[in-house]
């Protein structure tokens, strides 16, 4: 490709590469591995750790001058039978998925009308009158964005949903997925429970179903439905991966780079986060075949990240006494569209070399943005600790299709799409690691 070799003879030219071979398509060929040989991994399931193996193993046999697991322990939730039924008057079965974490009901199950909301301020606003005794349903529709920026104002509905609900005395919890597509998957996600609160199940159904639902509510608004649904939740251990290429002349000094090894259950999780690990393996791994970066560059795929980032926060605090080694952290996990826009988070001093960043960036038609970057959900944890952090932002207009549904598979991935991504982490976290910028000032 002409784009490629422009690429690499800008990172020749700078001396971050030297001229060997590169496999400009490691990083789809790790992700379709990774989908295809482990397949879903839930934190604590047996899929989790053929993942951390898989890892291992990959890392051992891609060169890695240091490869070790860390440890910590896990909820481990596991979904059972779901099934979600219009009793009357319009009987039929609507498709739903239950909500990572969630209780189940017993075995009898839950009747009851359905009252609902079209968000969750509307539930916040409700009367104990309205909710009591019944199923809410919250019904907020999520819309497609590049940067993914309407995915917050719908997410609080799946997280706090069955909280506020619980308070009104409701019975259960719909929500309509957080979701962009009209295919009947629902979108499964980490919800939460107040201890303070009775807890109460928590499911989403498809969109066509939401819609389906409140059809059926405007024509007979005393529908009954029956939810029955059974789930567990155990204490196990799940472990962070973590690979290093030890730097030349500032091994001290560490670039770091991840990704979440972790998926929900129902898809391969090729798009959240299969691609964001085969990206940052690929990454490391050519970098050290085009010469040995000056700094030690870390790699870091990330455990239980879909229950609520559990190893990043394991593995910042297992790090903090060292975190002042980490110059810049970055991390890939919404998807493989293509990078469109380059965001930092430096100290003022630095940001010309943010701008020299840009300049090797442009070429890949990728903007750029602001400086107030997070980094990646797993090295936010990282950036609170004064890491400096970078967000190579991936157009992700088609993400949330997808997302936390059956349909994250590998066919989703664009390996074009994804080989833009390979160059642009090359150039990042080669310039990053063959510098002596402190990124903090």
């Amino acid at each position: 490709m002409k784009i490629l070799a422009g690429i690499i003879a800008t990172l020749l030219a700078s001396g971050a590469l030297a001229a060997t071979s590169y496999n400009n398509q490691l990083a789809f060929q790790l992700t379709e591995s990774l989908t295809t040989e482990v397949g879903p991994r839930i934190a604590g399931s047996a899929g989790d750790q053929r993942a951390v193996d898989w890892a291992v193993k990959n890392f051992k046999q891609l060169g890695f001058d240091k490869v070790w697991t860390e440890e910590f322990v896990t909820p481990y939730w596991q979904r059972g039978m779901a099934r979600l039924d219009i009793v009357q008057p319009f009987p039929q079965s609507l498709v739903l998925t239950a909500l990572g974490g969630s209780i189940g009901t017993s075995e009898q199950g839950i009747n009851a009308s359905v009252v609902m909301f079209a968000d969750l301020d509307a539930l916040k606003a409700a009367t104990p009158e309205q909710v009591k005794g019944k199923i809410v349903f919250i019904n907020k529709a999520m819309t497609k964005d590049r940067s993914g920026s309407q995915y917050g104002p719908v997410v609080g509905a799946r997280a706090n949903g069955a909280i506020e609900a619980a308070k009104l005395g409701a019975k259960a919890l719909i929500i309509r997925s957080v979701g962009t597509s009209q295919n009947r998957f629902a979108h499964t996600g980490k919800m939460v429970y107040d201890d303070k609160v009775e807890k109460i199940p928590a499911v989403a159904i498809s969109v066509p179903d939401a819609e389906q639902l409140a059809r059926v509510l405007t024509k007979a608004p005393e529908a009954q439905l029956k939810l029955v649904m059974h789930n567990q939740t155990e204490d196990a251990k799940s472990h962070n991966v973590v690979a290093e290429i030890t730097g030349s002349e500032r091994p001290n000094e560490v670039v770091l780079i991840g990704a979440h090894l972790d998926s929900w259950d129902q898809g391969t999780g090729a798009l959240d986060d299969g691609a964001g690990v085969g990206l940052v393996m690929a990454t490391a791994t050519l970098i050290k075949q085009q010469g040995r970066p000056k700094r030690t560059v870390r790699v870091v795929l990330f455990g239980n990240e879909e229950g609520g980032l559990v190893g990043a926060r394991a593995y910042a605090a297992a790090h903090a006494n060292d975190a002042s080694q980490i110059v810049l952290a970055s991390e890939s996990d919404f998807g493989a569209g293509r990078i469109w826009q380059f965001s930092t988070a430096f100290g003022e001093k630095s940001l010309a070399f943010g701008d020299e960043m840009f300049k090797k960036l442009q070429p890949l038609n990728i903007e750029r943005g602001n400086n107030k970057a997070y980094g990646g959900p797993d090295v936010s944890v990282l950036h609170t600790l004064g890491v400096p952090v970078v967000t190579l932002e991936q157009d992700g207009t088609d993400y949330f299709d997808y997302h936390h549904t059956p349909n994250d598979t590998l066919d989703k991935i664009d390996p074009a799409a994804l080989e833009q991504n390979l160059q642009a982490w090359l150039i990042m976290t080669s310039m990053a690691a063959n510098t002596t910028t402190d990124f903090r000032k």
